[in-house]
């Protein structure tokens, strides 16, 4: 596996480089100081995953990653920032990032995104997807270009808020078994295959407000 590092800040990003180097599978490991430095390199270097920062000078993290999507978009973009504001995460996850780290995260969180995102996954620090979990909420009107229905879509945000199956049922006054017939419905209908992929999906396609 191949992995990118964009990060203007050079401790931070030989710190990292020098922890990746050290796991197996990772067999080579390129460093950029800025997204126009990165997307002059990348189509030489034909990263597995890019470790992008948000916040950097002459093109931040977000620009960078809808121009090399638009270029390059099986690319498979995790999203790196210091804050968890929610500016941040629905911009990189409008533009296509994979998923979303803080730079406070542990190293383990890093192997993990790494691995979930390389295997067609989403993945996000803990704290993120709780805080856009805590965050979401229904739309007066819903999206007009959606295939879900209007219980899939009240499923679909009682699922993305926590619930089980079965508190679910209770809320909506279902019964347990539709509302596993739903969730099946909503996972084909999104190709979701956990929460966070059904997050995603949910804030890319406008259906919840955050």
């Amino acid at each position: 596996m191949k992995i990118y590092i964009v990060d203007d800040h050079r401790l931070f990003r030989e710190g990292l480089h020098m922890l990746l180097s050290e796991v197996e599978g990772i067999e080579d490991i390129a460093e950029a100081d800025n997204g126009k430095e990165f997307l002059k390199n990348a189509p030489l270097y034909a990263p597995d995953i890019v470790l992008m920062d948000i916040e950097m000078p002459e093109m931040n993290g977000i620009q960078t990653t809808r121009q090399y999507l638009s270029q390059t978009p099986d690319a498979k973009v995790i999203a790196l920032s210091m804050y968890g504001d929610e500016n941040y995460y629905t911009g990189m996850i409008d533009v296509g990032a994979k998923g979303f780290l803080l730079k406070n995260s542990k190293f383990e969180d890093v192997q993990k995104a790494i691995t979930e995102v390389a295997n067609g996954n989403n993945y996000f620090s803990p704290e993120i997807l709780n805080g856009i979990i805590r965050s979401l909420n229904h739309k007066k009107n819903g999206p007009k270009n959606s295939d879900l229905t209007a219980r899939e879509i009240e499923v679909l945000y009682h699922i993305c808020k926590g619930l089980s199956n079965q508190e679910i049922a209770d809320v909506l006054n279902l019964s347990k078994r539709t509302v596993d017939k739903h969730r099946e419905n909503i996972l084909l209908k999104t190709q979701s295959a956990n929460t966070a992929q059904m997050v995603v999906f949910a804030i890319k396609n406008k259906i919840f407000e955050v």
